[in-house]
């Protein structure tokens, strides 16, 4: 079959996690013959979901790239999770799809995942429907969730299919509202099924508001639906494809993945309504040049994903413009070197299969690239233009990761950051004041899939532990101090002597002068002092921090014409820091962050009283328009660890965040005693 731009869909599949997405996708697959039998995720051999950790812990966790042909059209399938975690996944997905299918339970309702899916394609004004699962599950109930979303998302909910109950209250079948017939599956095939009669005015109903929603969407329509003719099958088609496209109009689907009831009619569904990516929104340079999707254009594609394993590593792409064929040498914006693509491919989850050419709008994969990494646009290099990357969000939960046994420190390094050539939405950073590697990203499954896969993967076994928090240390109070510095042990002796004056600074570095009258100590010693203090201030006497906001100034002291010596005066220096800080009224301070929340309405109290709890000082809020509220509030950062797991059991997942730090301020004197007591036990552990 002859693959053109105009016969290929790319659709994301999002929701909740567990809300079936996997599932159907595996459905799509098996009953379109791209797949010989049909996989279940308790038996962790579905196409989508093949990483040890997801078979494992029966969740996706990867995006998993799928493509089918079904009445002469190519479907890409981009099955995003739908855990929190792994939003990553979810933005590279729609970076390159060209319309969305939110799926949600028929037992679940409204959930955090499919309002925040349908966030995401809002945001990127995408093509959107809805698919309700598992209709033939115990407790399912269609009816309650197509009203929930009736209500939320208004008249625009257009329902496209209706599920068929039996005597026994089960689904058996499903009804196409567009052709007003019946389906139900009998061996993996679909077959015709009579409607029961005593649905016929209830499904008037439907059909009313399914030619309602086709009339909106067309003058000429609108008007023949006022004469009162009917609307044949290509005006049905014809009008529901223009409201999907502009965005007036979200199909309701329905079914069952594992019956197979629905699948059909969805891809019917996705091929009929939803856009081709020529028809899809304008793909713009990050010049503002146009990328036009057209199969005799200038080459250009973008890497919207990198998977990498113990065989190397697989580059997926959306071919923007032009096509792609083996051995072809494309231009990387990025770098401006040469890559040559060798063999290309289209992806079935993790498997790989060759093919001769993609054109313009389709998806597919190339190996062994030397320097192309997610979100990097490879072009001809007649004509080098940079698409538009992909914004992650920042990493918001930081831990403390150690290995089980010393000294392998580097073996968890090099196993991130080959993890990290997959996942961009984790960071790692040596602290070389705490003494910790931290990994951040956007909450705890995330980083104990991390320290799984470094365990599976690179055979280091790591603890995770909460980062320590970088405090500060500094006076109050002036004091002038000696620090004699006298040893003899035969032949030249050491010898150092000076007063320093000790006191409140302006400046956050030391600030270090001198007032030496007579030549009390002469001037090529003073580096010496100088020195001796900057390398006292990196460890303060409170706690071990560092010290800040010092000035320092040498004011008198004494020296030996044969003793003295650099070294003497460096030990002096700091002799009279150790003795003279703890006079000086020293202090701890707390590194004070700038928090962003964003929150419905609804929690707003709750998330007022725990950022009480945190010491947080709110510093005001504002509504950004959509029934949500930002509030903003400075924090200690030390009570911040928690925050992200913390905000999403408040909000139920529904409520987002910022930390960015500001400033240092001094503690309340219960942290600061806390603070002490806690660095006396590490330094006792060490």
């Amino acid at each position: 079959m002859a693959i053109t731009t105009d016969t290929i869909r790319n659709i994301a599949l999002l929701g909740h996690g567990s809300a079936g997405k996997t599932a159907l996708a595996e459905s799509m697959l098996f009953l379109t013959g791209t797949i010989d039998r049909l996989g279940k995720i308790a038996d962790g051999n579905t196409t989508g979901d093949s990483d040890a950790e997801e078979i494992k812990r029966q969740i996706s966790i990867s995006l998993a790239t799928m493509s089918l042909e079904y009445r002469d059209t190519r479907v890409n399938i981009l099955d995003a999770p739908g855990y929190f975690d792994f939003a990553g996944e979810a933005i590279e997905a729609l970076r390159v799809a060209d319309g969305g299918v939110i799926v949600c339970g028929a037992k679940d309702g409204i959930t955090v995942g499919l309002e925040k899916s349908y966030k995401y394609l809002a945001d990127r004004k995408l093509p959107r429907a809805f698919y309700i699962s598992k209709v033939d599950e115990e407790n399912g109930d269609y009816q309650a969730v197509f009203s929930a979303l009736r209500e939320k998302y208004g008249a625009s909910v257009c329902p496209m299919i209706y599920p068929i109950l039996g005597a026994n209250g089960k689904v058996e079948g499903v009804i196409d509202l567009i052709k007003r017939a019946g389906f139900t599956m009998q061996n993996g095939k679909r077959v015709d099924y009579d409607i029961p009669p005593e649905l016929q005015a209830e499904l008037e109903e439907l059909y009313v508001a399914v030619n309602e929603s086709v009339a909106e969407t067309d003058e000429e329509l609108m008007e023949k639906y006022f004469s009162g003719e009917e609307f044949t099958l290509e005006e049905k088609v014809r009008g529901l494809k223009a409201g999907v496209k502009d965005l007036s109009l979200f199909p309701v689907f329905c079914g069952s993945a594992t019956q197979g009831l629905g699948t059909l009619l969805l891809l019917d569904g996705v091929i009929n309504l939803f856009p081709s990516p020529a028809e899809g929104i304008a793909e713009k340079a990050e010049d503002g040049a146009d990328i036009v999707c057209d199969a005799s254009g200038s080459t250009t594609a973008i890497v919207y994903k990198t998977l990498s394993d113990q065989y190397g590593k697989f580059s997926l792409f959306k071919v923007l413009s032009g096509k792609v064929t083996p051995d072809v040498s494309l231009t990387n914006a990025r770098t401006g070197q040469p890559e040559k693509m060798g063999h290309i491919y289209k992806m079935q989850g993790k498997k790989s299969i060759e093919v001769k050419e993609l054109t313009a709008g389709d998806l597919g994969a190339v190996s062994k690239l030397t320097d192309t990494k997610t979100g990097d646009t490879l072009c001809d290099a007649k004509k080098v233009v940079t698409a538009k990357g992909l914004d992650f969000p920042k990493p918001n939960y930081s831990m403390a990761i150690a290995p089980k046994t010393k000294g392998q420190e580097d073996k968890i390094a090099a196993g991130l950051t080959r993890i990290a050539d997959e996942d961009l939405t984790f960071s790692v950073l040596n602290n070389a004041e705490t003494k910790q590697m931290v990994i951040s990203g956007q909450g705890d499954i995330q980083l104990d899939v991390l320290c799984s896969k470094l365990k599976e993967k690179f055979g280091v076994e790591v603890v995770l532990a909460p980062a320590r928090v970088a405090y500060r240390e500094k006076i109050r109070k002036k004091v002038e101090v000696q620090g004699r510095h006298k040893k003899q042990s035969g032949g030249h002796g050491q010898f150092g002597d000076v007063k320093i004056r000790f006191e409140p600074g302006e400046e956050e570095d030391l600030t270090f002068s001198e007032e030496v009258f007579g030549g009390s100590v002469p001037r090529n010693f003073f580096p010496a002092v100088e020195k001796g203090l900057r390398d006292s201030i990196q460890k303060g006497v409170l706690a071990g921090y560092p010290m800040v906001f010092l000035k320092a100034t040498l004011y008198d002291g004494s020296y030996h014409p044969v003793d003295s010596s650099e070294m003497a005066f460096k030990m002096a220096a700091q002799i009279a820091f150790k003795d003279g800080i703890p006079q000086a009224s020293p202090t701890l301070l707390e590194p004070i962050g700038h928090l962003t929340v964003t929150i419905p309405d609804t929690y707003l109290g709750d998330i007022m009283s725990d950022l009480s709890k945190r010491r947080g000082t709110p510093m005001g809020m504002s509504a950004d328009g959509d029934g949500s509220q930002i509030v903003e509030a400075e924090v200690p950062m030390g009570e911040m660890s928690s925050y992200a797991i913390d905000l999403r059991s408040i909000t139920q997942g529904r409520g987002g965040f910022t930390l960015e730090f500001v400033r240092y301020e001094e503690a309340p004197a219960t942290v600061q005693a806390k603070i002490v007591e806690e660095a006396k036990a590490l330094a006792s552990e060490e």
